[in-house]
């Protein structure tokens, strides 16, 4: 295929995508599901959204979040749709468009940390999951986040016809591979779905109409046509083994390194939670839980060290309990030695004791602690879900973060380990 092809197809792909409202799997009920995982946000964030399209995106974060957008597209086209809009909506002075190539970010709009906030909605596949996490890190401010979507397997078996096609595309891994990747890059992960398929209808039922109505003699229509009728194809025939996921990340704070706590860690451990709380009831509980077979998961229990080399500045442990029949983990206890506290030590512990529930494949954590303090992590009352304690707590001081919204929450009554004695 000679150059002029190449530009003729291209042109002609852009030409049945132009007017639709979004290029991507998603809906706007997703966006702000991902935006909640992200947290509090500064009263006026600042927010790269990469590959924007005609900025369906840009356009709830800068209405809804007050957001300061810097809208990033190749396709002049899709800036110039998003720039009427945001003029339309009263948005025109918080929304700027840039053109550019999300694989080569440089010059004066895209310095290190500039942005509370990376947005990229179904864009990143361009250059790839994992190029995105480590080429787009440099961008985000102290504490800022990076949300991602990515098409994953969602069936440990796809089908040859399902992985043919997918493998032409962009080759996909299950949404599990993915958060492995997102941690060794040095992400903390602070939330995941799997988008519903609803957020397909939203770009495939405007997209099969385009189809319909296209006139097949323009120049370069012909292909765009048999390219996009085989993608709905197999969305058709084997939809139920792919889907989009979103992934909301903050990179690690680097003055925290947190690690699986080993034996010759013991000692310091128990020092740490000795010297957190007012008796050494809670140091006694993790020693009485190492020696709890039922109880115990290697690797839940987490150290974070003041430096690389330095001693345990504070400790997070996640152990096994049960809601009814069900497995849960019980967060519990957080230590974090007095002269490291509110330095964000204890933080880093609990996000690194999250990150190997996830790794691990649990799906439900539960907390009796602080209301002001574990809602950060993405903690809501328990109750929510039908899920009490069977002893009698302040509702709002029993809480529950779900870590995988595919996997049904139970409700019931928490089961301790004895070690707890409740």
């Amino acid at each position: 295929m000679t150059d002029n092809d190449h530009a003729v197809r291209t042109e002609a792909f852009f030409s049945l995508h132009h007017g639709l409202p979004r290029q991507g799997p998603g809906s706007d009920a997703t966006t702000r599901r991902l935006l909640e995982f992200t947290g509090p946000l500064p009263r006026r964030p600042r927010v790269l959204d990469l590959g924007c399209g005609p900025g369906r995106a840009a356009l709830l974060l800068a209405a809804e979040a007050g957001a300061e957008v810097t809208a990033v597209d190749l396709h002049r086209p899709f800036l110039d749709e998003l720039r009427a809009a945001a003029d339309a909506r009263g948005l025109g002075d918080r929304v700027r468009t840039v053109r550019a190539d999300m694989a080569g970010l440089s010059g004066p709009d895209f310095p290190d940390g500039a942005f509370d906030l990376v947005w990229a909605e179904g864009s990143a596949y361009n250059i790839g999951f994992d190029t995105a996490l480590r080429d787009w890190k440099r961008l985000l401010a102290p504490g800022g986040s990076l949300v991602v979507t990515d098409c994953v397997w969602t069936t440990d078996a796809p089908t040859a016809g399902a992985r043919a096609f997918w493998d032409r595309q962009a080759p996909l891994r299950p949404l599990a591979a993915n958060t492995a990747a997102a941690v060794a890059a040095g992400y903390h992960v602070l939330g995941t779905l799997v988008q519903p398929d609803g957020d397909w209808d939203e770009y495939y039922v405007p997209l099969a109409a385009h189809v319909e109505a296209a006139d097949p003699s323009a120049p370069g229509m012909e292909w765009a046509l048999a390219a996009t009728r085989e993608e709905l194809a197999v969305r058709r025939d084997h939809g139920t083994e792919y889907g989009y996921a979103g992934h909301v990340l903050r990179p690690v704070d680097p003055r925290w390194p947190a690690r699986p706590e080993t034996g010759a860690d013991r000692a310091a451990v128990f020092a740490v939670n000795a010297a957190a709380f007012p008796t050494p009831d809670e140091a006694a509980l993790v020693d009485a839980l190492r020696d709890d077979p039922a109880a115990w998961l290697p690797g839940l229990g987490q150290v974070v060290t003041d430096g690389p080399d330095g001693d345990v500045a504070a400790y997070a442990l996640l152990t096994r309990c049960r809601v009814g029949d069900a497995p849960a983990l019980a967060l519990a206890p957080v230590a974090t030695a007095p002269d490291h506290q509110r330095r964000g030590a204890g933080r880093a512990a609990v996000r690194a004791a999250l990150d190997a529930a996830r790794l691990r494949g649990e799906s439900l954590v539960l907390v009796l602690g602080h209301p002001e303090y574990y809602p950060a992590f993405g903690f809501v009352p328990a109750s929510r879900y039908g899920i009490r304690p069977g002893f009698d707590v302040p509702d709002e001081a029993m809480m529950a973060l779900v870590l995988d919204e595919s996997v049904p929450v139970p409700r019931g009554t928490i089961r301790y380990p004895a070690a707890f004695g409740v």
